[in-house]
């Protein structure tokens, strides 16, 4: 299977103090669900914005954040040292994730 665009895996938006997880994923392990959900949400909380994690072509997860306009209380480069503390602290997670869609949604054999 091949994807045109990026798929996007969760996001959470401290607006609307909402989460949502794309339900092709509902598959996941429910302890990998809350502990996305968690480090979503959390990141949202400290920093603000939206968070959205997507998968590129390539199956790999990609970390966007977003604000509006208006909102002058969106720590920027906190959101950018947010992400690489993520990255660091949530490897395995993450690994795990991108072998997963790879396996399940771009059928590839690893």
């Amino acid at each position: 299977m091949y994807y045109e665009e990026d798929v996007v895996l969760c996001v959470s938006n401290a607006y609307e103090k909402k989460y949502y997880l794309n339900e092709d994923f509902n598959g996941l392990p429910d302890h990998i669900k809350n502990e996305l959900k968690a480090m979503c949400v959390l990141f949202t909380e400290d920093v603000g914005g939206i968070l959205m994690l997507k998968y590129d072509e390539n199956g790999t997860l990609q970390f966007e954040t977003e604000a509006a306009e208006e909102d002058i209380l969106y720590d920027e480069i906190g959101a950018v040292l947010k992400i690489k503390q993520l990255r660091n602290e949530k490897t395995d997670l993450l690994q795990s994730l991108e072998l997963y869609f790879k396996v399940f949604f771009l059928d590839e054999d690893v």
